[in-house]
């Protein structure tokens, strides 16, 4: 018979205690090192930050445009062949192809002086001097920009001085700040590289940069014949806000023009 004392409840069995789990560390996904997915974080350095900030603002403050013009350089290819030897016994370095470019594009900045210019608010500022900015590529960290300081003050010769001595003192790091200041126009050449044809983004607070593609053996009709030339392309990137088609058009057209017609008697 019942008391009416509910009997005790019998302990539950103890359940054995889970074996801990082993300790798991957290994968280091350096630099050298996959993460699971495929993907491999590499941080941007200070110079890949900057150009990164510098291309993104010049598009979102210059509306781009092209010109393109085929330019035959079989007189230029003709007259280094001929001046290159006593021109690297006297100078120390090899004549590339890069000074003559750079001496059309003067030529055509004193011709067009509108494209050496820049853009304040509603304002077109020129520049009296033409501060010629030249690419230089450091591998695989990015590219800098030196400038040749009253390039309109040099010869062949010294442009290509000036341009030895730019571009061998950005890939040793030895530029002083000076040296990358007050560009008023730029030249790029991925030609270097194999590139035919580029649409480099303009470098504020500039308004154009030349761009120079690479010379090529082509088939060409001269006077209704069939003719192999060295050939290459010129891109002009411009800022339309002053610099319309037809003035850039007759930017590229004096320039190739110049380079077309090289006195092949000229000396070193």
């Amino acid at each position: 018979m019942s008391n009416g004392i509910a009997p005790a409840a019998r302990p539950a069995p103890q359940q054995p205690k889970p074996a801990p789990a082993p300790a798991t560390r957290e994968p280091d996904f350096g630099s050298d090192e996959w993460r699971p997915d495929g993907t491999k974080v590499i941080p941007m350095d200070n110079m890949r930050q900057a150009i990164a900030e510098h291309m993104v603002r010049s598009k979102h403050t210059s509306p781009h445009v092209y010109s393109v013009q085929e330019v035959d350089v079989t007189n230029i290819a003709r007259w280094r062949a001929r001046w290159k030897e006593k021109f690297k016994a006297q100078e120390g370095f090899n004549l590339s192809f890069t000074p003559f470019f750079l001496e059309a594009a003067v030529k055509g900045l004193q011709k067009f002086p509108q494209i050496n210019a820049s853009v304040d608010g509603k304002t077109i500022i020129l520049k009296r001097h033409i501060n010629l900015g030249c690419a230089v590529a450091l591998g695989t960290s990015g590219l800098i920009v030196p400038v040749i300081k009253r390039a309109e003050e040099k010869n062949f010769v010294g442009l290509a001085r000036a341009l030895m001595d730019l571009a061998t003192r950005a890939r040793s790091k030895k530029l002083m700040p000076d040296d990358v200041m007050d560009g008023t126009f730029t030249v790029t050449n991925p030609g270097v590289f194999g590139t035919m044809i580029g649409t480099p983004i303009i470098n504020q607070p500039q308004v154009a940069i030349l761009c120079l593609g690479a010379i090529k053996k082509r088939p060409v009709v001269i006077d209704d014949a069939i003719a192999i030339r060295d050939i290459c392309y010129l891109t002009l990137s411009y800022d339309h806000r002053i610099v319309d088609g037809a003035l850039g058009g007759q930017y590229l057209a004096f320039v190739r023009e110049y380079l077309e017609n090289w006195d092949m008697d000229r000396t070193i």
